[in-house]
């Protein structure tokens, strides 16, 4: 099975995609991964790369100056490729790499060790790479310390996951969102497309958990999440902000555009009619603020401000209803 694994390219793609990783910010866990490593093992350079379809990708780097390579000339493409480390003591002496322009030009690597980050599916991801400019065998001891970093990455992309999930509902956390919609405003500005920012809250939440209980309260949070899987489309990103508060972040789309998808999921909530075990049912409602995203806004929380202004007048013309920021 692991052999199949191992040449199954799309699939370990969608398991790299499932880590939500790739175009990430700089996070201290994995910094410290490769400071370390670079300390250690007496390296001058270190890199937890990510693997992707045409490139590779560093989550985190030390003495490398660029974000990203091609894959094509990356020596982590061999080292996913297998289930043990992957190593080169000379790479101006191996016929795969002398004339690789990683190893002719910067960063001149010419010895490297790969340790496979393997997620709990049996994919290899990425790899945990130290590397240098002089030819080097890397020992036993190099290499088992090395692989014991890897399984401290593979585990922090885990609870990477972990956090950027609601437990509660299966949407994303605030956390999760805000790096998504960060990402989406750097896509929108690079290709110059339309995106667009919904947020949306439950009407008299507090009235629901007052008259029913909060188990009531969480069943109503996991419905709304659970039709807005139904009614947004596959691209949409659905997240959990807080208490009742959702967003939702819809790419390509204008604010006009919007507003069709964002009434779609409006009516499916006013529409839903969840029934008790005593008989009672409970219905609710939900406002919507949406902004689209315009170039004064360069960060996140500036694109949650503008549409949480739009969800505050929803809800003060009266609830159940959808307000476009700039509309008429």
């Amino acid at each position: 099975m692991d052999d199949l694994l191992l040449h199954d390219d799309e699939a370990r793609i969608l398991a790299l995609r499932r880590l939500n990783v790739l175009d990430s910010s700089i996070e201290e866990p994995f910094e410290k991964i490769v400071s370390l490593v670079r300390t250690v093992l007496a390296v001058p350079m270190s890199t937890v790369t990510l693997v992707d379809r045409d490139r590779q990708w560093f989550k985190a780097r030390r003495g490398v100056d660029v974000a990203e390579t091609p894959r094509a000339v990356s020596f982590c493409t061999h080292t996913i490729q297998q289930r043990e480390p992957f190593i080169v003591e000379d790479a101006c002496n191996d016929q795969r790499f002398a004339s690789s322009p990683l190893v002719t030009g910067a960063p001149h690597i010419r010895s490297y060790a790969g340790v496979p980050l393997r997620t709990p599916e049996g994919y290899n991801v990425g790899a945990l790479c130290a590397m240098d400019t002089r030819p080097r065998r890397f020992s036993p001891a190099d290499i088992a310390i090395l692989s014991n970093f890897a399984n401290i990455v593979c585990d922090e992309l885990e609870l990477r996951v972990i956090a950027q999930v609601d437990q509660l509902t299966g949407a994303l956390s605030r956390r999760g969102f805000i790096d998504q919609a960060e990402r989406e405003i750097a896509r929108s500005q690079r290709y110059g497309r339309p995106s667009s920012l919904v947020m949306l809250d439950v009407d008299h939440f507090k009235a629901v958990n007052d008259t029913y209980g909060h188990g009531v309260g969480d069943q109503v949070l996991q419905k709304i999440a659970e039709l807005a899987e139904i009614k947004l489309r596959p691209t949409d990103v659905f997240g959990r902000l807080g208490g009742e508060e959702f967003g939702i972040l819809l790419s390509e789309t204008s604010g006009e555009q919007a507003v069709v998808v964002t009434e779609r999921l409006r009516k499916a909530i006013s529409d839903q009619q969840m029934n008790l075990p005593d008989g009672r049912a409970v219905k609710v409602t939900a406002s919507f603020g949406i902004a689209a995203l315009t170039p004064n806004v360069t960060a996140a929380p500036a694109w949650l401000e503008s549409a949480d202004q739009m969800l505050y007048a929803a809800k003060a013309g009266g609830r159940n209803c959808t307000n476009l920021a700039g509309a008429a």
